[in-house]
């Protein structure tokens, strides 16, 4: 007990800090969760909670026989894994050209240029884009009519549509990603590049034998922890940037639960599909844990 006291005088202002936190948390992530019932019941109103009728599963049900509900699972994962991919392969090599720069203002410059988007919100990216991709008057369909190319509606176009949510979510978050690799980069053995060069190896076997090798272990810990992302293909993002005639290819958990839950006022109905989406990204997140122990020895705990 003498013990117990002596720490709890030594770190009660550290404890004293978690309390902001804590409340901000039971407030906001789970009190809400008393609206999982939702799910159970022909939610009304003005009946709240407690006084809504309970249908038990009929709102999984309906889910199961919803007849697009397969494309906008398939469409959600489609994309997702997209910008995991995508997401991983742009930076490491934005990192690996960086560590390459010999000037360190030229290098900062740039880091600090492709690290702005990621502050930009997707309200503000939207507006922009739909300028720039615009069929009628979009800098880039003019550039593509030099070339004598018809004009392309990137976002009114469901062949195109999803490839636009890659790259431009790419292009707002790679730059975030690249400070990871460059700080792996920085745990590299520098012997190391001394040897291979001496062995005769130019800069590029340098990258293929040396720098690879070194990044592989948080290469592998990004992708693992990427697992859990496979059903938030960017609410934000798509919300702002999709319309009717893309549905079929832009139409997502996130987006059809919106729609369902606040445009259509089916409350329960959409309280099931996030809830299966939650239980199945938890099942994920868990996997992604674990294979981010057992491959690149990470524990969160």
């Amino acid at each position: 007990m003498n013990v117990l006291t002596r720490m709890w005088k030594r770190e009660w202002p550290l404890h004293l800090m978690l309390v902001p936190g804590i409340v901000l948390v039971l407030i906001f992530s789970y009190i809400p969760m008393a609206g999982i019932m939702m799910a159970f019941q022909k939610y009304v109103p003005n009946k709240g909670l407690f006084g809504s009728p309970f249908i038990g599963l009929k709102n999984l049900q309906l889910l199961m026989d919803y007849p697009d509900i397969g494309r906008i699972f398939f469409n959600t994962v489609y994309i997702a894994v997209m910008k995991i991919v995508a997401g991983m392969i742009v930076p490491v090599t934005i990192a690996i050209l960086l560590n390459e720069l010999r000037k360190e203002w030229v290098k900062r410059t740039f880091q600090t240029l492709v690290y702005l988007p990621h502050f930009l919100s997707w309200v503000l990216l939207s507006g922009i884009l739909i300028d720039v991709l615009s069929p009628s008057s979009g800098i880039l369909n003019q550039v593509l009519g030099l070339f004598g190319i018809d004009p392309v509606f990137f976002l009114g176009d469901n062949k195109w549509f999803p490839y636009v949510m890659v790259i431009s979510d790419v292009w707002k978050e790679f730059g975030f990603g690249t400070i990871v690799y460059l700080a792996a980069l920085t745990s590299i053995n520098p012997s190391l590049y001394e040897a291979a060069e001496i062995d005769g190896a130019g800069r590029f076997k340098q990258t293929l034998h040396v720098t690879l090798p070194g990044m592989l272990p948080i290469i592998v810990l990004m992708f693992t922890l990427s697992i859990g992302n496979v059903l938030n293909a960017g609410f934000d993002q798509i919300f702002n940037l999709y319309s009717p005639p893309v549905y079929e290819s832009a139409d997502i958990i996130d987006t059809f639960v919106y729609r369902m839950g606040i445009e259509q006022a089916q409350f329960g109905f959409a309280t099931a599909v996030g809830l299966l989406k939650s239980v199945i990204s938890f099942i994920f997140v868990s996997m992604s844990y674990i294979l981010a122990y057992r491959v690149a020895n990470y524990r969160i705990f």
